[in-house]
C-alpha cells in the first residue's frame, strides 16, 4: 500500500505550475510551499505580459497569479488568458493568490473565470488542497454569454448567464 505522500508525489510529478508574481519574495516563498508539497516543476514570472508569454511556451497545468501587478494586473491577465479566440491555452487553471480580500475583487475574479480565490499568505494545507482539486477534479470550461471560465460551484453566487451576483441562502 502506497502512503499518502508517495500518491501526491505521484500526482504532482508531471504537474506543472507558473507564478506570476511582481514580488521577489512572494514568488520565492510560493515556490517553497509548491515544494514542501511536492511539486517539482516550478516556473516564475514577474509580470502580466512575461506570463503569458510563459503559458506559451511551457504550457503549465496551473497558473497562480497575484493581483496587484505593475505593467498588467491580475484582472487583465485573467482577461487576457480566457480569451478563447484569441489565447492558444484559455483553459489552464488559474489561481488568484492576492492579499486583496474585498468582496468586489472576489466577485470580479469569479466573473473573469479563476477557478479559486486565496489569500496571501495562504497556508501549504489550503495550497495542496486547491492543487490536488484542480490537478484531480477539473471543473469543466463553459462558455456562457461573455463568461469563459470553469463551471461556476453549485453553490455558486455568480450566474454567468446574467452576469449577476445572486446570493444563496
Amino acid at each position: 500500500m502506497q502512503s499518502i505522500a508517495q500518491n501526491l508525489q505521484d500526482l504532482f510529478r508531471p504537474t506543472k505550475v507558473l507564478i506570476v508574481d511582481d514580488e521577489y519574495y512572494s514568488r520565492k516563498v510560493i515556490r517553497t510551499l509548491l515544494t514542501a508539497i511536492g511539486i517539482n516543476h516550478i516556473y516564475d514570472a514577474e509580470d502580466g505580459p512575461r506570463g503569458l508569454d510563459a503559458i506559451y511556451a511551457i504550457a503549465p497545468d496551473v497558473v497562480l497569479v497575484d493581483w496587484e501587478m505593475p505593467v498588467m494586473d491580475g484582472a487583465a491577465f485573467v482577461k487576457s488568458v480566457r480569451s478563447p479566440n484569441t489565447f492558444p491555452l484559455p483553459d489552464v487553471p488559474i489561481i488568484m493568490l492576492t492579499g486583496h480580500s474585498e468582496r468586489w475583487r472576489v466577485v470580479e475574479a469569479m466573473r473573469l473565470g479563476v477557478n479559486e480565490y486565496l489569500l496571501k499568505p495562504v497556508s501549504s494545507k489550503i495550497l495542496l488542497d486547491r492543487m490536488i482539486t484542480i490537478v484531480t477534479n477539473p471543473r469543466p470550461i463553459v462558455k456562457v454569454g461573455n463568461y469563459y471560465g470553469p463551471e461556476p460551484r453549485k453553490a455558486s453566487p455568480y450566474n454567468p448567464a446574467s452576469g449577476e451576483i445572486t446570493l444563496v441562502n
